[in-house]
């Protein structure tokens, strides 16, 4: 018998997950991509020492990530495009994706910290086509947070920047 303790993975499939926008936007979307951050860094070679190099890191880069989903008669998304057409109307939100294990249960969960919508694409339309249409959000944030199984209703609408000019990540 030995001492080492056994630890059993849960694992998740790229199918089930759930988007919360602002806690007053839910959908389901078909495709999510671009979940995705680089840290900059700068090499440095020290005189003298032939075998090591020094990484000193810098700025961390978010990527956009871009969600679809089949259109539908709901223009929630449009609508907070549009609200950043207006020069005095602009809201930031938290967005949070969610995933599920094959019981339902929440497995992880990406906050996107103070995102906003930078782009919002239809389908080409053709007559002749029977695919389905899709529609494409595309959103930029400013920081990235990960939670492993939460309690759901992280979102948050109308986000103020701190003293600091930081959008809080909770």
């Amino acid at each position: 018998m030995t001492n080492s303790q056994t630890h059993e993975l849960n694992y998740v499939t790229a199918n089930r997950f759930y988007v919360e926008i602002g806690g007053s936007i839910a959908a389901s979307f078909s495709e999510c991509s671009g979940l995705d951050v680089q840290l900059d860094k700068e090499t440095y070679f020290e005189g003298g020492v032939n075998d090591q190099q020094r990484i000193f890191l810098k700025q961390a880069k978010f990527s956009d990530v871009t969600l679809k989903r089949g259109i539908t008669d709901d223009v929630i998304f449009w609508q907070w495009l549009e609200k950043f057409l207006s020069p005095d109307k602009k809201e930031r939100r938290n967005v949070t994706i969610i995933v599920f294990n094959q019981a339902g249960e929440t497995m992880q969960a990406w906050t996107l910290v103070g995102a906003v919508p930078v782009g919002w694409k239809t389908p080409s339309l053709q007559a002749n086509s029977s695919t389905v249409a899709i529609e494409e959000l595309t959103l930029a944030y400013e920081g990235l947070k990960v939670v492993v199984k939460p309690s759901g209703g992280s979102a948050t609408a109308g986000l103020q920047r701190d003293s600091l000019g930081y959008f809080p990540s909770g």
